[in-house]
């Protein structure tokens, strides 16, 4: 998939977050990658042999305070070629584009890691049956 298609869906999958997220997603911007750095791999406690499809680099709101001001932008990067390498055709690329934005989408909205993939795994029992 071309990059300027990816981004689209990318973007999409932003706006179509539900309007109570969206107003609150402050000081945040997504941004697309080919593959993650080894200094991002370091970042999210991954060695060089694992697949990382996103990454949020930032201050959880739920950690922000009164005196958070004057701050860059938090940046949540989704990795195209990991996705696309996970995926069989453009569908599959459409919803897993989807997930790894949400997934880390509440990485910024103060969710950890441990309790994303329990929601994650729940959701996947729950589609299973």
């Amino acid at each position: 998939m071309d990059r300027i298609r990816f981004e689209e869906l990318v973007a999409r999958a932003v706006e179509t977050l539900p309007e109570q997220f969206l107003e609150r997603m402050e000081n945040v911007v997504v941004v697309v990658e080919d593959r993650p750095t080894r200094a991002q791999l370091a970042k999210a406690g991954a060695g060089r042999s694992y697949t990382l499809l996103g990454l949020y680099e930032g201050l959880p709101l739920t950690r922000r305070g009164r005196h958070y001001n004057l701050v860059v932008p938090d940046k949540i990067t989704i990795f195209q070629r990991p996705i696309e390498s996970r995926c069989r055709n453009d569908d599959e690329i459409t919803a897993e584009v989807q997930r790894v934005v949400q997934h880390e989408i509440a990485h910024h909205f103060g969710v950890d890691e441990a309790t994303m993939r329990q929601i994650e795994r729940e959701k996947y029992r729950r589609r299973r049956r």
